[in-house]
């Protein structure tokens, strides 16, 4: 895929020191996956549909679902509202509003109580 949205070497700087540290086994190509992440949002795909020059789509998900537990992103948007960077830093940001969008969507479907068992 010719194409394909990747993170500049001077973004993935700037976001990196944000990054959970790596126990054990290392982890896949952070830039691959988070580039992944951002091509997800904000074209609006599900994860299941995003092209394989990102890496498996469970992969995808999976570091979302737990960055997002751990609040890595919402430090990530912290530090880059602060603003701060070159105008070429910009080229490749994602709505916030999207993300936050998709996030309280997501949140509510996976929070949500599991159902009663029928009576009976």
């Amino acid at each position: 895929m010719t194409d394909m949205f990747l993170l500049s070497d001077a973004q993935m700087a700037r976001i990196s020191p944000f990054f959970p540290l790596s126990h054990g086994v290392p982890r896949v190509d952070d830039r691959r996956v988070i580039s992944g992440i951002i091509f997800v949002i904000r074209n609006g795909l599900r994860w299941r549909d995003v092209p394989p020059s990102y890496g498996p789509h469970k992969t995808i998900y999976n570091r979302f679902v737990r960055w997002s537990e751990m609040g890595v992103f919402g430090r990530i948007f912290v530090e880059l509202a602060k603003g701060g960077g070159d105008t070429e830093d910009r080229g490749g940001s994602v709505c916030l509003n999207r993300f936050r969008a998709f996030r309280k969507w997501f949140s509510a479907s996976v929070m949500l109580p599991p159902h009663p068992a029928p009576a009976g």
